[in-house]
C-alpha cells in the first residue's frame, strides 16, 4: 500500500498560515482540497452507480432467468444466460475463491485509502468504476451460496465463443483500461502529468 500512495502522490500543500517558498498561499491550499472533495465525491457517485446496477440486474437474473434457458440478445451472438462463477472474472481460477476475496478486499481499501490523494476527474472516475465493480462481485463472494467467502458469483452476458460476465466484471476491466491509457498519457492521480 506504501508504495502505492508514493506512486499517486500529491502536491505539497502548504501550510494555512501565508506562502510556502514556490509561492502557494493558504487560499491555494483550500481551492486544492475543495478539488480533491469534488474528486472524491465522482469517486464514489461512479462507484455507487456501477454497484447498484450490478446488484441490481443479479437480482432480476436470479429471480427470473435462473434455471431457465438462455435468452438470444442478437442472435446467437449475444446472450442472457445465469450461471454461478466460483472462480475470478470470465471463470477464471475457481478453486481460490477465497483468494478472490481477499484480493476484491484489499483492493478496495487501497482505492479508499489512495482517495485522499486525488485531484484528477479522470482517475476519480476510473477508481470509482474499479471500486463499485469490486464491491458488486464481494457483495457475491460474501453473501451468496456456498458461504461467505466462497460465494459464486452471478454472470449473465454471455457473448459467442467468450466467456460469460456481469456488470461488475465490466466496470472492472473498463476501469483498468482506463487507469493504462492514463498512465500512457503520463497523467498522474493527483492530477498532473509527467513526461518520461
Amino acid at each position: 500500500m506504501a508504495e502505492a500512495e508514493r506512486i499517486i502522490g500529491t502536491p505539497d500543500i502548504p501550510d494555512a498560515e501565508g506562502t510556502d517558498e514556490g509561492g502557494s498561499t493558504a487560499a491555494d491550499a483550500a481551492v486544492n482540497a475543495g478539488r480533491g472533495k469534488r474528486k472524491v465525491l465522482v469517486l464514489l457517485s461512479v462507484a455507487v452507480v456501477a454497484y447498484l446496477l450490478d446488484l441490481a440486474t443479479k437480482m432480476i437474473v436470479v429471480a427470473k432467468l435462473e434455471h431457465q434457458p438462455p435468452i438470444d440478445i442478437v442472435g446467437d451472438w449475444l446472450q442472457f444466460r445465469a450461471i454461478r462463477n466460483a472462480g475470478a472474472a470470465f471463470g477464471i481460477g475457481e478453486a481460490f475463491t477465497v483468494i478472490f476475496t481477499i484480493i476484491a478486499s484489499g483492493v478496495i481499501v487501497v482505492i479508499i485509502r489512495l482517495a485522499r490523494k486525488l485531484y484528477s476527474l479522470p482517475w476519480a472516475i476510473a477508481l470509482g468504476l474499479l471500486l463499485g465493480g469490486a464491491l458488486g462481485n464481494l457483495t457475491d463472494r460474501l453473501f451468496r451460496a456456498p458461504g461467505a467467502f466462497e460465494g459464486a458469483v452471478v454472470d449473465f452476458i454471455a457473448p459467442k465463443n467468450f466467456a460469460v460476465f456481469n456488470l461488475a466484471d465490466s466496470a472492472i476491466v473498463c476501469g483498468g483500461i482506463l487507469i493504462v491509457i492514463l498512465s500512457f498519457k503520463g497523467l498522474d492521480p493527483d492530477g498532473t502529468v509527467h513526461k518520461d
